[in-house]
């Protein structure tokens, strides 16, 4: 049975101090999920340290970035190579990479490669701004994102390719005025999976895993996770609040047996 998805991502923030306190109040404060993998994505900072403080039992990691060379004379980077013994997922493709870094759709495509070389699941994250909404070219970005991303690898490595969809317009710290409506977000779902569909076969974008991010919080993380097609939430600033994490969990949670039910 697929699990749902739960990714925190703490950005740029936190020192190892205060990540290690963040990690000894979720180790408290969440419990064991047997059908949901709840992930923390730290900064590359405090990744080590943390790998020895958390509850394996109840957390994976994630890093929020790697080169997609191995090794090599490249300066200030740190490879899919050296974390892949840390980190069960990497984030690619985040809004803030291609926006702020001017990640490529090359480029991503690359990480993608080396991530799954590395035996490293990428939660790759597609998704349109404010000006591709308005043109009505959300199909064209999302299509293109992903084709390119995905491209030479085999329905064999896709199975372990986590999709994000999390449009830029919604999002807060770009400008969102208004979080996406249900029907927004399960079109866009419905689209990545006919994407795969027609990749890589019906069967696969059934079991392909697609979550949603975009100013995420505990509020409303149940009506989400109620839209067809949705299978995880990727929060951001909600999961440096312990409290708030915790809740969008236990949200998950009681959806999920509210389902079984």
């Amino acid at each position: 049975m697929k699990k749902f998805l739960i990714v925190g991502n703490w950005k740029m923030n936190l020192n190892v101090h205060e990540a290690s306190l963040l990690v000894k109040r979720l180790n408290d404060k969440i419990p064991v999920h047997k059908d949901i993998d709840v992930v923390l994505a730290p900064s590359m900072l405090t990744l080590q340290p943390i790998s020895t403080e958390i509850d394996r039992r109840k957390f994976k990691l994630a890093a929020q970035n790697a080169y997609f060379k191995d090794e090599g004379a490249f300066t200030g980077e740190v490879s899919f190579t050296m974390i892949k013994d840390i980190v069960d997922y990497v984030l690619v493709g985040h809004s803030e990479r291609r926006i702020y870094f001017n990640e490529s759709l090359e480029t991503i495509r690359d990480k993608v490669q080396a991530a799954v070389r590395n035996g490293i699941k990428p939660i790759l994250c597609v998704g349109e701004n404010h000006h591709e909404k308005t043109a009505g070219e959300t199909k064209r970005v999302i299509h293109d994102q992903l084709t390119t991303a995905l491209s030479n690898l085999t329905a064999e490595d896709v199975e372990n390719v986590v999709i994000a969809y999390e449009p830029v317009w919604a999002i807060s710290g770009f400008g969102g005025t208004r979080p996406a409506k249900p029907d927004e977000i399960e079109s866009a779902h419905k689209w990545i999976r006919q994407i795969i569909s027609e990749l890589y076969g019906e069967d696969l974008s059934k079991e392909i895993t697609v979550i949603y991010g975009a100013s995420v919080d505990s509020e409303f993380a149940g009506s989400i996770l109620s839209i067809d097609g949705v299978d995880g939430l990727l929060p951001g600033s909600a999961s440096l609040n312990y409290q708030k994490f915790a809740g969008i969990v236990e949200a998950t949670y009681k959806f999920l047996h509210k389902e079984k039910k």
